[in-house]
């Protein structure tokens, strides 16, 4: 198993779409590849998120994105790792434990504060992966305002 993680450029938004239109179906959005590969295309060209894709042997098969926020009681900036996704016929391989550690080691790098994600209240299994990680699941209550549907 040869696995590689490297930062998606421009040239990479074919090889994530689908793994990103999956994701989006897994949360129970309408599949749409054009829709999706636009999106991703926006983020990396205005340089909006960092988006890190995992081949396994050469075949594209998870990715995370990463959008800046800031700490403003800290004065530092911070990660949203507001998507993660491996390819249901790549799971149990390590791949999700290692584009969270690519995350991790990318927020080192770049001296960020913390790194934020959320996920479905649901998603025991991803859960499950997060906080054998290290991640800590947070009790807070927290507030949302929808703007749309």
């Amino acid at each position: 198993m040869l696995l590689q993680i490297k930062e998606a450029g421009i040239n990479d938004v074919k090889y994530i779409a689908p793994l990103f239109n999956a994701y989006r179906v897994f949360y129970k959005q309408a599949s749409d590849i054009e829709a999706a590969s636009d999106f991703l295309y926006e983020r990396i060209s205005q340089n909006e998120s960092t988006i890190f894709i995992a081949f396994l042997n050469e075949e594209a098969v998870g990715f995370t994105q990463l959008y800046p926020i800031f700490s403003s009681v800290s004065l530092k900036p911070a990660l949203l790792l507001n998507d993660l996704f491996v390819a249901e016929n790549a799971r149990e391989q390590g791949i999700a434990d290692a584009l969270l550690n690519k995350a991790k080691e990318y927020g080192s790098k770049t001296g960020t504060k913390w790194l934020l994600l959320e996920t479905a209240f649901d998603n025991y299994k991803a859960q499950s992966v997060y906080e054998k990680n290290g991640w800590i699941k947070q009790t807070d209550f927290f507030y949302q305002f929808s703007l749309s549907s």
